[in-house]
């Protein structure tokens, strides 16, 4: 953690300092984040600060892969254009980046169902190609479900509803008997939920927050199907990704019921008044799950 307080002027005198050129651009707080805290910078730009997370290593990942993957992806995405780095003033890292306009799906809505359906599963399939062997590989989560039962347990006990526990527990079952995942690692972008796409006219309009990415299972990603997408649209957008096969769809659908469960955890840590909760994030999560339990 910084105890320093990141404030407007803060960020102004750090460009000042780093980047003059871009100091006289007006500076707005973004709502939200939680590891780093967004801010924005003229029109077009942002300044992504360090915060909560304890080392700069997400930073310097976006940095490194995202103007590898950008040109080829069909949404926008945030891509650094000027490095900041730590200093007496801030001991942290900061990022200047293109802004991805549109507003977090946490705060909107996809009424264009069929379109975001189409979008999102372009933009995986343009995604989940082979990577690199520097690229960065899981390490706490992005494995096989079996290696995360106990993240999975946690949420579960925490929040599963009781009329549907028994459902739960059979969709997240399945999916670790399923195969792993036995194709080449592929770039995933890992920590895809409401708060990390971006929407305008009804359907999706951008892909933000690439700090967990890594080189791995496909599936991690797939799970947006039900994350995301509105009722009645998962079948569609596995027929236009068309690369998933019965066993990463299984594993897809268990990591959702999943991440629903952790949606809805953070909702009740925001009902709580516990720090980085989000009392919103609970009415989402428990969407999401009944989506999980309908299927595909």
């Amino acid at each position: 953690m910084t105890d320093t307080e990141i404030t407007a002027d803060l960020v102004r005198d750090l460009l000042q300092e780093q980047h003059p050129d871009l100091a006289g651009l007006a500076i707005r707080k973004v709502e939200g984040g939680w590891g780093n805290q967004m801010w924005r910078l003229g029109d077009e730009l942002a300044v992504r600060m360090q915060r909560m997370d304890p080392t700069p290593e997400l930073q310097l990942k976006e940095r490194r892969w995202l103007p590898v993957l950008a040109p080829r992806l069909p949404l926008p995405v945030p891509t650094p254009v000027r490095f900041g780095e730590p200093s007496e003033r801030f001991p942290k890292h900061w990022t200047v980046m293109t802004w991805v306009p549109g507003e977090p799906l946490d705060h909107g809505s996809i009424s264009r169902g069929d379109h975001a359906a189409d979008m999102l599963a372009s933009f995986l399939r343009a995604l989940h190609v082979e990577a690199p062997a520097e690229a960065p590989i899981a390490t706490d989560f992005g494995t096989r479900p079996k290696d995360c039962t106990e993240g999975f347990e946690n949420f579960f006990q925490a929040v599963a509803p009781e009329d549907i526990a028994a459902e739960v527990r059979s969709v997240w079952d399945d999916a670790v008997a399923a195969q792993a995942w036995e194709g080449p690692p592929v770039w995933v972008h890992g920590d895809l939920h409401p708060a990390n796409v971006v929407v305008s006219d009804g359907t999706l309009s951008g892909i933000v927050d690439f700090g967990a990415m890594f080189a791995g299972d496909p599936a991690w990603d797939l799970a947006a199907a039900w994350l995301l997408l509105p009722e009645g649209t998962a079948s569609r957008f596995f027929d236009m990704y068309a690369h998933a096969d019965e066993a990463t769809i299984r594993r897809a659908r268990g990591l959702a019921a999943m991440k629903s469960l952790f949606l809805m955890l953070m909702g009740q840590n925001g009902d709580r008044g516990l720090p980085g909760g989000k009392p919103h994030w609970g009415p989402a999560g428990r969407a999401a799950l009944d989506r999980v339990l309908k299927g595909v």
